[in-house]
C-alpha cells in the first residue's frame, strides 16, 4: 500500500498512520523498526516527523508472530476433495488473522478441521487463496495443498474465475443492467476507506443487473471484472445506490448483521482434474427474512 502525505502538520509517522489506518500505533511501529514501512523509499524511526509529499510504502504482508490456534466451528462445508474447499461463509466472520485480531477467524476454523492447507501466505492465511469482507456472506474457496493454490491464485489473477453477488442497495434503479468502470484507491478523507479516485488508484469495473425492484431498494446481481478492496461497496455508493445495512458507506444506523452483500455463486475449472465447476449458495437468513418485510410493505 502507498500513500501521499498531503497538507499535514509535521507529526510523528506512527500516530499519523494510526489515525488514518486500522492499525494499532504499537503495531505500526514494529512494522517501522522492522522495515515494513518506508518513507521516499528509505527505513525511518517510528518518530520521524511526516512531511508534505513525503511517499509512504507499507507492506501489509508483514505479520508479527503470533500463536494462531485452531478453533472449534461449525464450518459450512458446500464441497471438498482433496485439492480444495468450498465454503460459504456466515457474515461477521473474518478470513483469516491479522491487525491484532488472532482468533474467531476462519482460518482459527481451517485449522481445527484439518492439516491440509496450503502454507503459500504463511502461517496466518493457511488454505486462503482469496478474501471477501468480514460483513459479507457466501462462498469461498480454500486450498488444501500448494500446487492448487498456485493454480487457482493464477485464475483470479487471470480472471478465469467468474463469481457472482447479490446485493440488496438503497434506491430504486430504473435501468435493467449497466456497468462501472472507475479507479478505486484509499480515501483521502478517511484512510480507512476506499474510493473511486485518480489517485493512487487501479482500475476497477463491476457489472449489475437488476433482479427486483421494491420500494425504496433494488435487489441487485453483480460481476466483477477485478478484485479492488470493498469494489462493490464503492462502486455502488459512487453511483448513489449503497449497499443496505453497509457500516462504513453509508450514514445510517445498521444492525451487527452488515451490509446485505452475499457471494452468490461461482464458476472455475478444477486445480487438478480440470473439471467445470460451479456453486451456490443462498441467501443468508437474515437477508431472505429482511426481502420478505420489503415485499410486504
Amino acid at each position: 500500500m502507498e500513500v501521499v502525505v498531503e497538507k499535514v502538520n509535521e507529526e510523528r509517522i506512527d500516530k499519523y498512520l494510526s489515525q488514518n489506518l486500522d492499525y494499532s500505533r504499537s503495531l505500526l511501529s514494529k512494522m517501522i523498526e522492522h522495515g515494513h514501512i518506508t518513507v521516499n523509499g528509505k527505513k525511518v524511526k517510528a518518530n520521524y516527523k511526516i512531511k508534505e509529499g513525503d511517499l509512504i510504502n507499507i507492506d501489509e504482508s508483514f505479520n508479527i508472530k503470533q500463536d494462531i490456534l485452531p478453533e472449534k466451528m461449525d464450518l459450512d462445508i458446500v464441497y471438498e476433495d482433496d485439492d480444495i474447499i468450498i465454503i460459504n461463509k456466515p457474515s461477521g466472520m473474518v478470513v483469516h488473522p491479522g491487525n491484532g485480531n488472532y482468533s474467531h477467524t476462519l482460518v482459527n476454523g481451517l485449522m481445527y478441521y484439518t492439516n491440509n492447507l496450503s502454507d503459500v501466505n504463511g502461517e496466518s492465511r493457511l488454505g486462503i487463496v482469496h478474501r471477501i469482507d468480514k460483513d459479507t456472506s457466501g462462498l469461498i474457496i480454500v486450498a488444501k495443498n500448494n500446487k492448487s493454490h498456485e493454480i487457482l491464485s493464477n485464475y483470479f489473477q487471470n480472471k478465469t474465475i467468474v463469481r457472482h453477488y447479490i446485493a440488496l442497495v438503497k434506491g430504486e434503479i430504473n435501468t435493467k443492467t449497466g456497468t462501472i468502470d472507475a479507479p478505486i484507491g484509499r480515501s483521502q478523507t478517511d484512510r480507512k476507506k476506499m474510493a473511486v479516485t485518480s489517485k493512487n488508484s487501479k482500475n476497477a469495473v463491476t457489472h449489475f443487473k437488476v433482479l427486483k425492484n421494491y420500494k425504496g431498494y433494488t435487489l441487485l446481481e453483480l460481476k466483477l471484472d477485478t478484485g479492488r478492496t470493498h469494489q462493490i461497496r464503492v462502486h455502488l455508493n459512487y453511483i448513489g445506490y449503497p449497499i443496505y445495512n453497509d457500516p462504513v458507506y453509508t450514514n445510517d444506523k445498521c444492525s451487527e448483521f452488515g451490509q446485505f452483500l452475499h457471494s452468490y455463486s461461482m464458476d472455475f475449472i478444477h486445480p487438478k482434474t480440470g473439471k467445470a465447476m460451479h456453486f451456490k449458495c443462498d441467501l443468508p437468513e437474515y437477508f431472505k427474512e429482511h426481502l420478505k418485510c420489503l415485499e410486504e410493505k
